[in-house]
């Protein structure tokens, strides 16, 4: 349950937010239009700069901690020679009725110099809920990424690269961080959990939207949201929020390995369906152990999960010879033992995860069942331990872009990065009636993009190893939406990995390069339609 303390709900949930002091012309954000020194930051700016924001930095408590915003001119090397940028790495303010300051959203903003009057511009988030952005933004899209190494896992030992799959390269960014992640915090602690639910989070994102968009003069420019996981579901609920509450209407939506259909993720591998939308990740898990993936092989795998799987489930339970025989295809498509496949009746059990690779004394991923480690408690029967990817190299991230705001960006600050805040999670006000995850939908969301907005695109991309969101979820649902709103305008794209697939050089330069397609082919039709 949402907890209210000085502020009514209703008026959190309306968000209570201005756009804080009325803005002039005069006023606008300097955002891509630097002045002509080489590097500069807000804290230096004369307090009747354009760029000045002194009544957003005004309260005390934890948001006396975040400093102004930081601006400076970066380049970005390409293949056709540096690209200048302006970076900013700052905070949007939200506003109550009282006209306190309630809480601050933290960003990075990545614009390019000499663009086009039609550039388009990406606002990036992740999930969780309770994720930072410094995933999507050190992993993919922003100008530096965060290098593991030749194992692709070496956290501790990672260092900050330039990135040539930079999405800088085709849309200016703005990455923000949800409350209660990265540095945006409520002005009372103890507030924060107003904006721990479905309904408060796309506000709040819808809000931070408008107004950097107010601020910078980005009206007219083609929009974008991109999320990861949480951040799809995100993505859909911002949209509609941003059309209903704020009058801005997205060309598009990129969503990775995304959340879209609760009931098909959450607890769904007890039931047939579930477990035949599971069984192709497995497999594809297999296939990468043996060293024999092809996406040929892969789509072995999907039709048996489609047909005989799903059928045997579904039917009464098999017996003897036939019993036998279905068990062992299934064994021999997921790498599951026999004898674990026959006690579970084919369905895949969240323990029988731990069976996968324990004959090797090792555990594999729930975000990535390609990428095993070291068993911490091989004497265990049941899955146990963190996992090997959320809990190990991909937690460098936060002290990582910690460390690049202060020393490259410029935004020095004593206050926690906080990464991935777990408690959130557990917090989240998944909608009425005390709703779960397991019913949580964005598929109307999808639905009603497509139906109001004739520019509407939506690119989904998974990782083919992934047990957190897999693939064929999504792919079931795009399958199940009506044709004449659906054909040309969605696509599903696959790539070897996991939840974070974009961990791998290969499979993050794939990705960039379909995305920058379907920005091109987006952009066009959307100039075309106005």
């Amino acid at each position: 349950m949402i907890r209210t303390t000085q502020h009514s709900l209703a008026a959190i949930v309306a968000l209570c937010l201005t756009l804080g002091t009325p803005l002039s012309a005069q006023d606008k954000s300097e955002t891509g239009k630097p002045p002509p020194q080489a590097s500069r930051t807000d804290a230096n700016r004369p307090a009747d700069h354009p760029g000045d924001r002194s009544s957003d930095r005004a309260g005390g408590g934890v948001l006396a901690l975040l400093p102004a915003d930081a601006v400076t001119d970066q380049q970005l090397p390409t293949d056709r020679g540096p690209r200048p940028y302006t970076a900013t790495a700052g905070t949007l303010p939200l506003f109550g009725t009282n006209g306190e300051r309630i809480a601050s959203i933290f960003y990075t903003a990545y614009v390019a110099k000499n663009a086009p009057a039609n550039r388009p511009i990406t606002f990036a988030f992740n999930g969780g809920p309770g994720a930072a952005s410094a995933y999507l933004h050190l992993g993919l899209v922003g100008p530096k990424i965060l290098d593991f190494g030749p194992s692709g896992r070496d956290g501790a030992n990672a260092k900050l690269v330039d990135n040539p799959q930079s999405w800088l390269a085709f849309t200016d960014l703005v990455l923000i961080d949800p409350i209660g992640t990265g540095w945006s915090r409520t002005a009372k602690p103890e507030e924060a959990e107003n904006y721990y639910g479905v309904r408060a989070d796309a506000q709040v994102m819808a809000k931070a939207i408008a107004l950097y968009v107010a601020r910078n003069d980005r009206g007219s420019a083609p929009k974008y949201l991109l999320g990861e996981s949480y951040g799809g579901f995100r993505a859909a609920k911002t949209t509609e929020t941003l059309r209903q509450e704020q009058g801005i209407l997205v060309d598009g939506v990129i969503m990775l390995s995304p959340l879209i259909e609760g009931p098909l993720v959450f607890g769904a591998k007890r039931f047939p369906l579930g477990a035949s939308l599971m069984l192709p990740s497995l497999a594809a898990a297999e296939l990468e152990r043996r060293n024999a993936f092809t996406f040929e092989a892969l789509a072995d795998a999907e039709h048996f999960a489609r047909t005989d799987y799903l059928a045997a489930l579904a039917g009464p339970e098999l017996e003897a010879d036939a019993a036998s025989a279905f068990y062992a295809r299934v064994a021999d498509f997921t790498g599951l033992p026999s004898d674990v496949v026959a006690h579970d009746r084919g369905f895949l059990r969240d323990d029988a995860i731990k069976q996968l690779r324990r004959r090797d004394g090792a555990v594999v991923s729930q975000y990535d069942a390609g990428l095993a480690a070291p068993d911490p408690y091989p004497e265990s029967a049941s899955e146990r331990g963190p996992d090997p990817v959320l809990s190990g190299f991909t937690r460098a991230y936060g002290g990582a872009f910690a460390a690049y705001a202060r020393n490259i960006l410029g935004f020095k600050t004593d206050m926690t990065y906080v990464l991935l805040a777990e408690d959130i999670s557990s917090k989240w006000d998944w909608g009425h009636h005390k709703q779960s995850a397991a019913q949580a939908s964005a598929s109307d969301d999808i639905r009603e993009a497509l139906s109001l907005s004739p520019s509407f695109r939506l690119l989904i991309a998974h990782g083919v190893t992934d047990l957190v969101t897999p693939y064929a979820g999504s792919r079931y649902v795009v399958d199940h939406l009506p044709t004449r709103l659906a054909a040309g305008r969605i696509t599903l794209k696959l790539y070897r990995g996991g939840h974070m697939f974009y961990t791998s050089p290969a499979a993050r330069a794939a990705f960039a390069a379909d995305a920058r397609s379907f920005y091109a082919t987006s952009t066009d039709k959307t100039i075309g339609q106005k």
